[in-house]
């Protein structure tokens, strides 16, 4: 069975969700960052604080959301052949829930979560081919892992450092998988920049 395979297959899923739960990793991001938005406020952090964290939460929102609208793009564009559609589909489920995630924490710590843009600009002219395709996903992966390296360390709330680092490792499992999609290596060096 392919790595591709065995990530995507829904008779391992089972498997992998038994795992992460006994290793206690089942606890979401959601989880967490709604804890620290509530903890936050509770604590009374300074405002100065909660408004930077919104401002980054903002910024991560709205790369998911673009994120959202790539896959749409590319769910749509015909190009993309079973089982990489469907990879694609739970991809974009899963920056669904990243934007749900902390649109609701963003509200929760009193600030206006953005909204979707009407129109995104991407390089549909050069989109002509499955691999054009994972190509674009890979590359727009690779830069939500760099965000979110560059926001973890600077979030004044933990909890919420700690929510982002969780949506960070699920970013560089996209890029990876879509890497070895491509037959490229999964993991280009040991370190992420």
């Amino acid at each position: 069975m392919s790595f591709l395979s065995f990530v995507y297959n829904p008779d391992t899923r089972d498997a992998r969700r038994a795992f992460l739960g006994q290793s206690g990793l089942l606890l979401s991001g959601a989880a967490v960052a709604m804890m620290a938005g509530r903890d936050a406020l509770a604590k009374g952090q300074d405002k100065g604080a909660v408004a930077s964290d919104v401002r980054i939460l903002n910024t991560a929102l709205g790369a998911e959301l673009e994120a959202i609208a790539a896959y749409q793009l590319g769910a749509e564009s015909g190009l993309l052949q079973k089982p990489v559609l469907d990879l694609a589909v739970t991809f974009q489920g899963q920056h669904k829930e990243h934007a749900d995630l902390l649109a609701k924490t963003i509200h929760t710590l009193g600030g206006k979560p953005v909204s979707a843009k009407d129109k995104y600009t991407f390089p549909v002219d050069k989109l002509k081919s499955q691999n054009d395709v994972l190509r674009f996903a890979s590359m727009l992966e690779k830069g939500a892992v760099s965000a979110y390296l560059g926001a973890v360390p600077v979030f004044d709330n933990r909890d919420l450092a700690k929510a982002a680092a969780s949506i960070l490792g699920d970013e560089a499992m996209h890029w990876a998988i879509l890497r070895n999609a491509l037959g490229e290596p999964p993991v280009p060096s040991a370190f992420v920049s």
